[in-house]
């Protein structure tokens, strides 16, 4: 799990042109959430963004006060596209949780951090929704955060990433062709002999 943490003077998030959801002084955290993830890693990433100390104290000593030593705002965003593995130049996203694990394991998220903190204080954007986030970031300080690489069974997570494959592929798939064309030779300047760059729709989903 991967998330970027900016401390703001204020910060929102707007979809389709109505704002949902806004914050004055505290941190926007911008979340990724693993294929591996698991339920270690999203407790390790709750005690870590709370007690973050990107805040001043009362002295005005920096780097001393967390989020909810100041009583600050929490705007959380999920953010899919920070488990980005390049091929190349492209975006591929792979690494990341399905929508449909993504989206149950994100709330339990926001559910922990208001069970940690205070629950009025923890404010989120709108999960797989296209968003604009604004953020006025404060000296600027932007914190980037990591969970500990996670102890998964190789062969399960092998067994995960097959499965992602075999979904995609299953939403690409076209009408199959017959037995001589689908084994015929492809040339090296044959248009249809693709890599399988463009059926990879997991690096088109909107960010």
């Amino acid at each position: 799990m991967k998330a970027i943490i900016q401390r703001v003077s204020q910060a929102s998030v707007t979809v389709g042109g109505e704002q949902i959801s806004s914050i004055g002084r505290g941190i926007c955290v911008l979340l990724g959430i693993s294929l591996e993830d698991t339920q270690r890693e999203l407790e390790h990433m709750v005690r870590k963004i709370l007690n973050l100390r990107v805040f001043e104290d009362e002295s005005g000593k920096h780097w001393s006060k967390s989020v909810m030593d100041k009583q600050f705002e929490v705007l959380c965003v999920s953010q899919f596209t920070l488990q980005c593995i390049l091929k190349g130049n492209k975006p591929d996203y792979h690494m990341a949780m399905p929508s449909e694990q993504a989206e149950p394991f994100y709330n339990n998220f926001l559910e922990q951090l208001r069970k940690a903190y205070k629950p009025e204080l923890i404010k989120d954007g709108k999960f797989g929704a296209y968003m604009q986030v604004h953020i006025q970031n404060d000296g600027p300080v932007t914190i980037e955060l990591e969970s500990p690489a996670a102890t998964v069974d190789p062969k399960q997570l092998t067994k995960l990433e097959k499965q992602q494959q075999r979904k995609e592929k299953t939403r690409t798939k076209v009408p199959s062709e017959s037995s001589r064309e689908r084994n015929a030779p492809r040339s090296k300047d044959d248009p249809s002999a693709s890599s399988g760059a463009e059926g990879d729709v997991s690096s088109e989903r909107e960010p």
